[in-house]
């Protein structure tokens, strides 16, 4: 009895370790701007990361970064490596990114720099224009990393 009882508890803790994946990891940092709304900054499950659009605010000020849309566009990426780092990846795990654009105009412009930050190996993309982003931004990408 007693080595049934002990296979049993050996069983229940192996189950609870292999779905320990599966647990939802909310992810935090003070280096990137806080939610302004009902959301996290990322989510991690099952080793991979969703991270929230970013928009272009400084996480020091709360407030959009002066410039155009490079400018902006930098802001977002530095955003989205603070909010990488914390959770253990680098932009080299990221596997999709959406671009959202206030004016399509500034594509070429955007891609400049986003492609400083992915030199080889680019994530899947999309960009799209819309009518507005939250406080004025010219841009937010989300972003989505796997390991």
């Amino acid at each position: 009895m007693k080595q049934i009882l002990f296979f049993l508890l050996i069983l229940l803790m192996f189950s609870s370790m292999k779905n320990s994946d599966n647990m939802k990891r909310i992810i935090k940092t003070e280096n990137a701007p806080a939610a302004i709304g009902p959301y996290s900054q990322a989510i991690e499950i099952n080793n991979t990361l969703y991270i929230s659009g970013q928009i272009p605010l400084d996480p020091k000020t709360g407030s959009i970064v002066a410039g155009g849309i490079k400018e902006q566009t930098e802001q977002v990426m530095k955003n989205i490596a603070a909010i990488l780092d914390e959770a253990g990846y680098s932009f080299s795990d990221v596997v999709k990114s959406t671009c959202l654009l206030s004016d399509i105009s500034n594509f070429v412009a955007m891609n400049e720099v986003y492609a400083e930050y992915y030199p080889v190996n680019p994530p899947a993309r999309a960009a799209f224009a819309v009518k507005d982003l939250p406080k004025g931004a010219l841009i937010e990408i989300e972003t989505i990393a796997a390991k």
